[in-house]
Order: C-alpha cells, then sequence, then structure tokens
C-alpha cells in the first residue's frame, strides 16, 4: 500500500476539527520518563491531526535501535513505512472499526476512561521485523469528542514470536477497573462467508461471556432471536456448541 493511500485513511479515520492542548500533557511525561527504567516498552505522545509524535521516550531507541530523532523530525510516515506490508491493512481496519465503535457505542463522558490495544510488525534497526503490541489511552478530544491525543505504550517481543493482528477496547468500570467491551481479530476471517454482519455481532459479544439476554438488550433483538443466530452459527461452522466455538476463537485458532 502506497503511502499517501495510507495517509488518507489514517486521517479519515482520525479526522477532527479543534486544536489540542498539548503543553501539559509532554510537560508530565517529561517528568516521568527521567524515573522509567530500561526495558522492552517505550512511549509516545501521539498527535493524530499532525501525525506527529509529541513526545518520545528514551527506551525507543533501545528497543528498536532507531534514533528518535528520525521519528520526532518525520512523525507517522516514518512510522508507516517501517510496518510489515503484510500487516498494514489489518492494521488500518483496526483503527478503523476502533474509531467506529468508540463514537458509536461508547457515551461521550465514558471516552475518558477507554483504553485501546493493537498489534503490528515493525521493522529494527537490523531489518527484523519484530512484534509491536501497542496500548493507547485518549489524552485529549476534539468538540465532537473524538481522540486526538493519546498516550501510546508500545511493547516489543520477539521477532520469532507468530502473532496475529487483533484489537480490543477497554472501558474502566464501577469497580475502577479494566473491562473488554470490544475484541476482533483481523488476522483469519473464517466467517467471510455465510454468516450475516448480526451473526457476527453475536459471536463478538459470545466472546466477551455476555449471555443471550445481555446480547439482546446490547443489539436491541429479543433473545430468541439472538437464540436462533446462535444455532444458525453453530450449524453454519458444523460446531455442536457455543463453549467449542468460544474456545477455538479465545485462542485466536479462528475468528471472524
Amino acid at each position: 500500500m502506497r503511502q499517501a493511500h495510507i495517509k488518507d485513511l489514517y486521517k479519515f479515520i482520525f479526522k477532527s476539527y479543534d486544536k489540542p492542548f498539548l503543553k501539559e500533557h509532554i510537560e508530565k511525561f517529561l517528568e516521568l520518563d527521567e524515573y522509567l527504567p530500561y526495558s522492552s516498552t517505550f512511549f509516545c505522545i501521539t498527535n493524530t491531526q499532525d501525525l506527529t509524535f509529541e513526545y518520545i521516550s528514551k527506551n525507543y531507541h533501545t528497543c528498536l535501535g532507531l534514533d528518535p530523532d528520525d521519528l520526532k523530525a518525520q512523525g507517522m510516515r516514518y512510522f508507516w513505512r517501517r510496518i510489515h506490508p503484510d500487516d498494514i491493512d489489518a492494521w488500518l481496519e483496526a483503527l478503523n472499526t476502533l474509531m467506529e465503535f468508540t463514537l458509536s457505542e461508547i457515551p461521550e463522558v465514558k471516552r475518558k476512561d477507554a483504553n485501546y490495544t493493537w498489534n503490528f510488525r515493525i521493522k529494527n534497526a537490523d531489518g527484523i521485523y519484530v512484534n509491536i503490541i501497542q496500548n493507547t489511552t485518549p489524552l485529549a478530544f476534539d468538540s465532537a469528542g473524538k481522540p486526538v491525543i493519546g498516550l501510546a505504550h508500545y511493547t516489543v517481543l520477539d521477532a520469532n514470536i507468530k502473532m496475529e493482528i487483533t484489537a480490543s477496547a477497554k472501558l474502566l468500570n464501577a469497580n475502577n477497573e479494566y473491562e473488554t467491551i470490544y475484541f476482533n481479530n483481523y488476522s483469519q476471517k473464517l466467517l467471510n462467508e455465510g454468516i450475516s454482519n448480526r451473526e457476527r455481532d453475536v459471536v463478538r459479544l459470545l466472546v466477551l461471556n455476555q449471555t443471550s439476554k445481555e446480547i439482546s438488550e446490547k443489539l436491541n433483538i429479543s433473545s430468541h432471536t439472538v437464540d436462533t443466530h446462535r444455532r444458525n452459527i453453530l450449524k453454519k461452522l458444523n460446531i455442536s456448541s457455543t463453549g467449542e466455538l468460544i474456545g477455538m476463537l479465545k485462542t485466536n485458532q479462528h475468528w471472524l
């Protein structure tokens, strides 16, 4: 995929209209970074409007062997060039669906309590594609409630670990604990044929351990309709039980 196309899609996903206030966030993390030990994790403050990294922690060079000045000067385009070409389409799809989910399913007042995770491979200074797990917490929003500034943690894992590209969204619950409210795998598409969009919605909620009653409330359909969808899914996939289906999906052997 050409860089110009990536830029167009990325800016479409994160299109916003207000300029965020950054100084306070950057000052806080400058102080924090001074005390953090060297490790396999680095963090950045990302600006999805300007396609820039407003701050890059010292562990960036330790983790990837790359010069942070290049990342600072060239911004996200430099970062995109190092993502494995086979991962770009799935990565962009994950970002797009996470943003759509946020705007449609998370009330604006709760978006500050959201947290997002996805993964991809990136080429380090030795030319090796290592695994990156990115965990992003929104720091600032535009007037439409769209996240525009984020604190992104990047954990680097060995290149020999085979990872499928997945994405999840979590939200702080009443107990101040992060609860997964969305999960999907973008590498394998078991259910491309024969499974309806509504059946996909049901499966995603089953994986989150929601009951038929909870799913019916979430999707605004009856419990009877949910049970019908569940039976149809099992029949189409030739699977004997919902438990078997969920077990397969949770181990990432198959997904939507």
